[in-house]
Order: C-alpha cells, then sequence, then structure tokens
C-alpha cells in the first residue's frame, strides 16, 4: 500500500491522519462543534458555553470534543479550573493543504484560479 504524504515544513501528514480527522468530522454534531469553534478562534469556549449554543447535552458533548481531539483538530487549555476548546489550526490547515496540494495538476488546461 503506498502512503500518500503531504510535506509541510513542520510534519508530514499521512493519509491515516487524514482519514482520522475526516471521520470525525463526518458526524453533524462534530462538525457544528469544530465549525463553532473555527468562528470562535483562539479564545474558544468552554463546553457549557458551546453546549448552550449549539443545544448539545453534556455527556453527548463531552464524546464529540473528545472525538474531535483525538483526531486533533481540536486543542483544549485550562484557565483556572475552566477548560477552553480551541480549533487546531495547523492541524486544520495541513488537512487542508493535503487535499488541496495537488489540485490541477492532471488538468488539460489551467484552473490554478480554481485551486485558491
Amino acid at each position: 500500500m503506498i502512503s500518500a504524504q503531504y510535506f509541510d515544513i513542520f510534519r508530514n501528514m499521512k493519509s491515516n491522519e487524514v482519514v482520522d480527522s475526516l471521520a470525525a468530522l463526518a458526524q453533524e454534531s462534530r462538525l457544528a462543534i469544530f465549525r463553532m469553534l473555527v468562528k470562535r478562534g483562539p479564545e474558544g469556549y468552554t463546553p457549557g458555553q458551546l453546549g448552550e449554543k449549539l443545544n448539545v447535552a453534556s455527556p453527548t458533548l463531552s464524546f464529540h470534543l473528545k472525538e474531535l481531539q483525538r483526531a486533533r483538530l481540536i486543542a483544549v487549555r485550562r484557565e483556572g479550573r475552566f477548560l477552553y476548546y480551541r480549533p487546531n489550526f495547523p492541524h486544520m490547515n495541513q488537512l487542508i493543504g493535503f487535499l488541496t496540494e495537488n489540485c490541477c495538476v492532471l488538468a488539460d488546461k489551467a484552473c490554478q484560479s480554481q485551486c485558491g
């Protein structure tokens, strides 16, 4: 089996990492959570804030946050007794880079404007 890799200055992204990340996002609640965190940016949200905004029960939210964290799509920081979840922007950008790195390389006509 050939392992497709996206080379980044910081590390290689392996296809199994891509599959894990995409699988984590292939669920409606996790996708909504991730998109909400991306909108919020590095400041992040506490689980209570996320649950309130997305109307997700605490146990369900905890499960989804754990899956997103396992897939390296989100990170958590502690401030006192509060946990703040935020997007892992470097991983997100590596994932996007992996998906688009060879955009149009086999095209008969130039299509770089569509690959932006």
